[in-house]
């Protein structure tokens, strides 16, 4: 067996085992406590019986992870090219990033509910918040990080600040861009469930999978509750996936990170 073949047979062979433990801990259980671990199986027809509310709920929670993801995305390359601006804009304004990320969500939420009420906005402004951070911090280090050498090069040459910002820096902080991208394209979901979770909303449908959590664990449903996890999972993947793609896209061509996994 090829060295290739076994590597993308592993992660198969692996799924098996962790299968097999599972119904062996099942099977271990007493009869009365069958309940608090469905089997698979089970997990599976409850995406049958639950279908429907979980594809609402994914769909919702996909609304406000969208939402939040993107609005972050755009307000955090923003506030970047601010701080990277000067080192005195940087120690002004960083201390209050620190307390905004450092400010529990728990807290924030009730505060939220009261300002705009439950429901999608509080959800896209919490997984906003979630997302914001890393996107920031990560964009900001990689335009202070452009090779010293070149900046000279620009301002030698009679380059404007803008000129040194679009086509120097941000190109060099790319990569840094990227790597915050994939840290909040994972934290998106995440966000946008814990969000739902604390201030979701189920008038007009418009309940996520938080939401479901909530209902599903009042009702001792456990196998819809793995089945709402696993939906959380696949959303999860799916921004990951979109955070990796457009990493790729972006700098597969010419960035040694992705030249060397190329060749």
């Amino acid at each position: 067996m090829s060295k290739r073949l076994l590597t993308k047979l592993l992660p198969l062979l692996t799924g098996l085992v962790f299968i097999g433990l599972w119904y062996a801990i099942r099977a271990g259980l007493g009869e009365e406590q069958h309940f608090l671990l469905p089997t698979p199986d089970e997990i599976i027809r409850a995406f049958g019986t639950y279908g429907s509310e979980l594809w609402a709920g994914s769909i919702n929670t996909l609304k406000g992870a969208v939402l939040g993801f993107f609005s972050a995305v755009l307000v955090s390359f923003i506030f970047a090219l601010i701080l990277s601006l000067t080192p005195t804009i940087r120690a002004s304004l960083y201390p209050y990033l620190m307390i905004l990320q450092m400010t529990p969500i728990i807290v924030l939420a009730p505060i939220l509910i009261l300002w705009v009420g439950p429901g999608l906005i509080s959800v896209t402004i919490i997984t906003f918040l979630i997302c914001f951070f890393p996107l920031t911090v990560n964009t900001t280090q990689g335009l202070i990080s452009t090779d010293r050498n070149l900046v000279d090069l620009f301002r030698m040459c009679k380059a404007t600040k803008r000129q040194e910002i679009f086509l120097l820096r941000v190109p060099a902080a790319l990569p840094y861009f990227f790597t915050g991208l994939r840290i909040a394209a994972t934290l998106a979901p995440i966000g946008a469930i814990v969000g739902d979770f604390y201030a979701g909303n189920s008038a007009g449908g418009q309940g996520g999978l938080g939401f479901l959590t909530i209902i599903f664990s009042s009702q001792f449903k456990i196998a819809a509750l793995f089945a709402t996890a696993a939906a959380s999972c696949v959303l999860g993947f799916l921004f990951a996936g979109i955070g990796i793609g457009l990493g790729w896209l972006s700098l597969h061509k010419w960035h040694d990170s992705y030249a060397k996994t190329d060749s």
